[in-house]
């Protein structure tokens, strides 16, 4: 590999990292939002203050993509009763969106919020918040379950990709 090379992969890992970085604060926000009643103004200041690039209880340090993550839960939040009536379909009737975890709540809504807008790739998408489920599921189904209903949501929302 050559010098050129290995700088276009550090570049592209970077973005990488950046934007998953702004993807797992996001579904962190709308998570918030929703548990405090609090407004997307109020939690995404929070976030930009408190939390992107702060240090964790691990000693570590996780950047964003500031940019990524404020159009991410902005249209979250435009969207919504849109992402929420894709992934009600998505879902078994028994089991609309209001009665899901609400982890996973927040997670369909931002990958949601990403799929309403046609910047990202829709397998992307649905490959990037399948990571973040099964980072806040390590053990459990929630990831096969996530994959399956984005697929849905994704091909609702977004025809025209597949």
């Amino acid at each position: 590999m050559s010098a050129t090379d290995d700088k276009a992969k550090a570049k592209k890992d970077n973005r990488r990292a950046l934007s998953s970085g702004a993807r797992l604060y996001a579904v962190q926000a709308l998570f918030q939002m929703e548990a405090m009643g609090q407004s997307a103004d109020r939690v995404t200041r929070e976030f930009q203050t408190w939390r992107i690039g702060a240090e964790d209880e691990e000693g570590q340090y996780v950047e964003a993509d500031d940019a990524l993550f404020n159009r991410i839960v902005g249209d979250a939040v435009t969207w919504q009763s849109k992402i929420d009536q894709a992934t009600d379909r998505g879902l078994v009737a028994k089991w609309p969106i209001a009665r899901i975890d609400p982890v996973l709540r927040a997670l369909f809504r931002a990958a949601g919020a990403e799929l309403v807008m046609p910047k990202t790739p829709p397998k992307v998408v649905i490959t990037e918040y399948v990571r973040l489920a099964e980072a806040f599921f390590p053990e459990g189904k929630e990831p096969k379950f996530v994959n399956a209903v984005l697929d849905h949501v994704a091909r609702e929302l977004r025809p025209d990709a597949f």
